[in-house]
């Protein structure tokens, strides 16, 4: 199930790009808590603590008890804005939760096992990474595990075919492909119309490089 996590939460912040530059600059990061029966809240967050917080296995799907003015607040993170090219956190949302009420999101899946098609010669194709889930807050699981082991060449494990998680739904597709065992793709061979061109060029190469070898060569220079 889903990690959780505390972390504390400053108020009183002012709005704007330059305030948000002069937190930054403090090693803090501006955020936003929101979510049913609250008003919208400015809070700063360390930059640390939080990456600290996403840094476990379940990701941005963590439980965050956010301490918030007094009170703590059941959340998770939203719309995570990162630097564009350095390992920072601009800003997050925080959305609050309840242990009661289901919510969805994004879980990682992970395959377990070497496919027996992979042994005689297939290759494994994923074609996807995460499953849209909808479960209370402590059923959320860090990720789907899908064994692959009893897979041969040809054969396609679909969304329906992922576990049973018990208070956990699956939303995408049961059709959709998450992951199949296919033939390589061969190389095609060069036709022979390509072939015959190739060795043509390369006789009329060295030729030319033959002529240009004789008409090339330099006069032997006169005694002085």
């Amino acid at each position: 199930m889903a990690d959780q996590v505390t972390l504390s939460a400053s108020t009183g912040r002012s709005t704007g790009s330059r305030e948000s530059r002069r937190i930054r600059r403090g090693g803090e990061v501006p955020a936003v808590v929101y979510g049913r029966d609250l008003d919208p809240i400015a809070v700063t967050v360390n930059h640390h603590d939080l990456v600290a917080a996403l840094n476990t296995e379940a990701g941005r799907n963590v439980l965050i008890n956010l301490e918030v003015g007094g009170q703590t607040l059941l959340t998770m993170a939203r719309q995570i804005e990162r630097h564009p090219y350095r390992n920072l956190i601009r800003h997050i949302d925080f959305v609050t939760l309840s242990l009661k009420e289901k919510t969805r999101v994004s879980v990682a899946i992970h395959l377990e096992g070497e496919a027996a098609g992979v042994r005689e010669g297939g290759v494994l194709a994923g074609s996807m990474a995460t499953v849209e889930i909808e479960a209370l807050p402590t059923d959320i699981p860090s990720y789907v595990t899908l064994d692959v082991s009893e897979m041969n060449v040809g054969d396609v494990l679909r969304v329906a075919d992922l576990p049973v998680i018990p208070g956990v739904d699956y939303l995408d597709d049961p059709d959709d492909a998450v992951v199949s065992v296919v033939v390589p793709a061969a190389e095609p061979e060069p036709e022979p119309e390509e072939v015959e061109g190739l060795f043509e060029g390369e006789e009329g190469e060295e030729g030319e490089e033959g002529e240009e070898g004789e008409a090339g060569e330099e006069e032997p220079e006169e005694a002085s």
